[in-house]
């Protein structure tokens, strides 16, 4: 077992310090700056106003489904809570499909016909990653944990058992699709614009379905979590895409 004085949670001038919302602060503010870093450095085909109003419809689709989601992973625990406390529930999973439905509303509405993702890829995988890390700090405070296990990377987390540390497999995973997203780039490989996008939400939410059995759910809809119902539809929305990707590969195969 490996103690790190987890949840972490320092005091300042007598007054305790939450180190989770810091981190989550600075991934906004970090991703955000990041966005900003890679536009200047490449031609968006997209008008500043009509990426504004893109913006915008992500943000209120994403604080939107973002609390119906985190509101459905335990109904039944928040449901006596006040609603201001509902409110302060969040979860990444129905913020980024949230935030996908918005952007295509928005879309639709400003009659914009260009794939707009691709910019926000990696910025939106950087944060997640400096967010995760406020949540591994967080330990049990943050439904971030997974089952108890004797698993050689099992850690206490706060309670004194050993569990599965999610927030680290997934920041490890994040940093793997980080650097094979980027190297993609770089190397121009024949996908087509917003498929950097697609390739990070498949891969996550796919991610996220597997890595959900190893979490304490506690409320379920034959046998799957809301997460992983909502990680289904998500892969269904991108199922054209599935479908190119499993055709390329099979080419490739073939080939060899």
């Amino acid at each position: 077992m490996l103690f790190l004085g987890i949840p972490y949670e320092p005091f300042l001038f007598g007054y305790k310090v939450n180190v989770h919302l810091i981190l989550e602060y600075t991934a906004f503010f970090v991703a955000f700056r990041y966005y900003l870093f890679l536009r200047k450095r490449s031609f968006d085909s997209i008008s500043s106003n009509n990426r504004l109003s893109i913006i915008i419809g992500a943000i209120f689709g994403a604080l939107f489904l973002s609390r119906v989601m985190a509101f459905f992973e335990n109904p039944m625990l928040h449901w006596n809570q006040e609603w201001i406390a509902i409110l302060n529930n969040k979860t990444i999973m129905g913020g980024l499909f949230g935030g996908l439905l918005g952007v295509e509303l928005a879309k639709k509405i400003i009659g914009e016909q260009k794939s707009s993702g691709d910019l926000f890829t990696l910025p939106i995988i950087l944060g997640i990653i400096i967010g995760r890390l406020g949540c591994f700090v967080a330990g049990i405070n943050e439904f971030t944990y997974g089952k108890i296990t004797d698993f050689f990377l099992g850690m206490d987390l706060g309670d004194g058992f050993d569990r599965h540390p999610i927030a680290l497999y997934e920041i490890f995973f994040l940093t793997l699709l980080f650097l094979l997203i980027r190297n993609l780039q770089k190397q121009s490989y024949p996908l087509k614009s917003g498929d950097y996008f697609k390739l990070f939400m498949v891969c996550y939410f796919g991610f996220r379905f597997y890595i959900e059995f190893l979490k304490p759910n506690s409320f379920e809809i034959f046998g799957l979590s809301s997460i992983q119902i909502l990680c289904l539809l998500c892969l269904l929305y991108y199922y054209k895409f599935i479908q190119q990707g499993l055709s390329y590969a099979r080419e490739k195969l073939h080939l060899l």
